[in-house]
């Protein structure tokens, strides 16, 4: 179950604290390091509604302590006592997503047919630059790789699709085949 409020609100307080104490990054690396264990035993268990608060707290401190902030640290104590620990992966993105709206920085989707060269990075970052949705913005690239586009990319900035595949306008042919539009036109 979705817990996007709850991720919301914590994550805003953590923001708010962070900013207020000048530990944004700190906080942001730290947030990262829990993330990015990937281990999926701790993740289950740090989730897990069956485990306790304590107990929770207990095995983060055991992991984390050395590596966090004393303010990540009691931040999470606060999310196990609370029974919220269901949301710590979307608090932990709600966080990065407020981090990267602090800071400018704008998230680009870039999906190619075979990993795109330094060139095409260059190409399509030099394009973006003069879109007016990241004027005054750090762009971010995001890439993926999908065989099934077949060629050309797709670009994809929050809700705005731009999408330039070799799959596009085949449909895009195949469509008008369908329609016989140009049928119509000769008699």
């Amino acid at each position: 179950m979705r817990q996007t409020k709850v991720a919301e609100r914590y994550s805003k307080a953590l923001f708010d604290l962070a900013l207020e104490t000048g530990k944004i990054e700190e906080v942001k690396h730290d947030l990262d390091l829990i993330k990015g264990v990937g281990h999926k035993d701790l993740s289950i268990l740090l989730v897990s509604p069956v485990v306790s608060g304590d107990k929770k707290t207990a095995i983060f401190d055991a992991i984390f302590s050395k590596y966090v902030l004393p303010l990540t640290a009691s931040f999470f104590k606060l999310i196990f006592n609370k029974g919220r620990s269901v949301a710590i992966n979307e608090i932990i993105d709600a966080y990065t997503d407020k981090y990267r709206e602090h800071k400018g920085i704008k998230v680009v989707e870039l999906t190619t047919a075979v990993e795109a060269t330094d060139a095409v990075r260059a190409v399509v970052a030099e394009q973006l630059k003069g879109n007016k949705l990241l004027v005054g913005k750090t762009i971010q690239l995001k890439e993926k790789v999908d065989a099934s586009i077949i060629g050309g990319l797709i670009v994809q900035v929050d809700d705005k699709l731009f999408d330039a595949s070799i799959r596009h306008d085949l449909q895009h042919i195949k469509r008008q085949f369908i329609k016989n539009m140009y049928v119509s036109q000769l008699g």
